[in-house]
């Protein structure tokens, strides 16, 4: 059975070290995602708690979560599993420094199921849209600031 994979590569104006800050602490990760009990250490286990949305007759969930790798400022790894086994994927964010910005490349593998991928699209998409955000005001958030 062939895999899919959501492939993206992000641009911020801010350096690697707040970039990193934003996808490895618990408090900025809420911030832009999901509440969670995110700790930047291997071997940690997690989980992100996604919260209902009536509208959208989504009743919530919840994911599980290992970090596989932890290597700041430049990559963090990490296991995302929903159900029992329904969706069994990887999360990759590698950080390179871009001038005096980052490049992030994202890479969520392992989708098996269409709908997921499809769903996992989406969702990275308002994610990353609102850790853009997140990040054009770092100044103002003390989870980012060294």
């Amino acid at each position: 059975m062939t895999t899919k994979t959501i492939r993206r590569e992000l641009k911020f104006t801010q350096s690697p070290a707040v970039v990193w800050r934003a996808l490895a602490t618990s408090e900025a990760l809420a911030d832009w995602m999901y509440p969670n009990d995110f700790e930047p250490r291997v071997g940690h286990r997690f989980t992100f708690r996604v919260p209902p949305d009536p509208r959208a007759q989504f009743d919530g969930l919840v994911v599980h979560c290992e970090v596989l790798r932890c290597a700041p400022p430049s990559e963090l790894e990490f296991t995302w599993v929903v159900g029992e086994g329904w969706l069994d994927t990887r999360v990759r964010y590698r950080l390179e420094a871009d001038g005096d910005g980052t490049r992030v490349l994202f890479e969520h593998s392992g989708f098996k199921e269409d709908q997921a991928f499809h769903g996992a699209e989406y969702g990275w998409k308002m994610m990353h849209g609102k850790l853009a955000k997140a990040l054009e005001k770092a100044s103002d958030n003390p989870a980012l600031k060294a």
